[in-house]
């Protein structure tokens, strides 16, 4: 992967947790400089979240690679002096605060867009800088109840579930990054910088899938029915003779060829099960009759058979075996970075999924630690020098 893709933009990160921090990850790892702006001696929050290696966060690591960090009180007037300074050098801020707090600082758009009129200024909020709930906090399984993803998750008849991973805070760490890029794009074209305003909510409802569309053609609110797909049938979970194997026959001639596999041609020809929407509207007679057949055989005898006709199917990994999944280890998903700068020790986190034809390689620099690179970033992008940082450091402003 080229990291030189980004190189030369340069990025004030003044988000914590996930979604602020996933989207300047990704931002970080095609080459841009990111800057995190952290509040002195506290630091990011997720430095604090558990679990922990060696006093690390592993949380906070696996989400702040190939960052720099600074400390700053953006709430002294001095700090919001030095911060202002740096916009006027750097091309994107990005923010995850409340809506508003910025603003009550003096630091919002249009104070930051008037010391640099080319900045793409970038805020994600729960609900987005407008409409009636815009002051409400909100994290990210507030938002997958409120964006209706709980209400489709889950098995059939059972509680609204979360997704097992934290969706919502993702999706709007994606959609920001695709915002901020669009937006930096236009500006080298007009040179006029632009906001970016990316709401959880807003993010939760885009991913949706089809969810939407069903309940408008049918009328009937879509509800959960487990891991198999709501109009694609068979295309689900089933047990084998040891463990689960994913099946989707998602056409006729792949249902064909499962029914060759099983050794059940008769289903084929069965007018219960003879289109997709048959066997999906009589799902609760054909998922016994397919049970039972999977049950004859180990996942990995499926497993055979079913690729060798061409068949989509696969294992349902836990993330010990995904981590030894030859697949996933060749395309470089599985990364080892040092734990923090300067030590030996690492930890395994996700590699990063681009891939492009030229690549001169790629690098990994350790989560920084809290402040680490204040006297560099100050000393380049506002002249201070060492001294006068370490006075502002005594006086709490950095």
């Amino acid at each position: 992967m080229d990291r030189s893709l980004l190189k030369g933009l340069k990025v004030l990160d003044l988000t914590r947790v996930l979604a602020g921090p996933f989207c300047t990850l990704q931002m970080a790892d095609l080459g841009a400089e990111v800057v995190k702006v952290e509040k002195p001696k506290i630091g990011d929050d997720a430095r604090l979240f558990g679990p922990f290696i060696d006093g690390q966060s592993a949380y906070f690591v696996s989400l702040n690679r190939n960052k720099k960090s600074i400390t700053l009180n953006l709430k002294s007037t001095r700090g919001q002096e030095i911060f202002k300074d740096l916009v006027s050098k750097f091309d994107v801020v990005v923010e995850n605060f409340r809506p508003g707090t910025m603003e009550k600082m003096g630091l919002g758009y249009e104070e930051l867009c008037a010391v640099n009129p080319r900045l793409i200024y970038a805020a994600i909020s729960g609900f987005g800088s407008t409409g009636p709930d815009r002051n409400k906090p909100a994290y990210d399984i507030v938002i997958q109840g409120r964006g209706g993803i709980m209400s489709i998750t889950g098995q059939e008849k059972g509680p609204p579930t979360r997704v097992g991973a934290s969706i919502s805070d993702i999706a709007s760490g994606l959609f920001a990054v695709i915002a901020i890029l669009s937006a930096y794009i236009e500006m080298l074209k007009t040179g006029r910088g632009n906001k970016v305003d990316i709401a959880m909510l807003d993010c939760q409802v885009a991913i949706l899938e089809n969810a939407i569309a069903r309940y408008v053609a049918g009328g009937i609110p879509p509800g959960p029915i487990g891991n198999r797909h709501p109009s694609i049938t068979p295309f689900a979970t089933f047990k084998a003779a040891d463990q689960y194997i994913i099946v989707a026959a998602a056409n006729q001639k792949l249902w064909e060829r499962l029914c060759l596999a099983l050794e059940k041609p008769e289903l084929n020809e069965d007018h219960r099960f003879k289109t997709n929407d048959l066997r999906t509207r009589n799902w609760a007679k054909l998922e016994p009759i397919l049970n039972e057949a999977f049950a004859g055989q180990t996942a990995e005898q499926w497993l055979s058979s079913l690729e060798d006709k061409g068949i989509p199917c696969g294992l349902v990994h836990d993330i010990p075996c995904l981590l030894e999944d030859e697949q996933i280890i060749s395309r470089q998903m599985i990364r080892d970075i040092a734990l923090k700068p300067g030590s030996s020790r690492t930890i395994k986190v996700a590699g990063i999924p681009y891939h492009f034809a030229h690549a001169p390689g790629e690098h990994f620099v350790p989560a920084p630690g809290l402040g680490q690179h204040t006297e560099d970033i100050l000393g380049t992008y506002t002249g201070l020098d060492q001294q006068t940082c370490s006075k502002l450091r005594t006086e709490g402003f950095i």
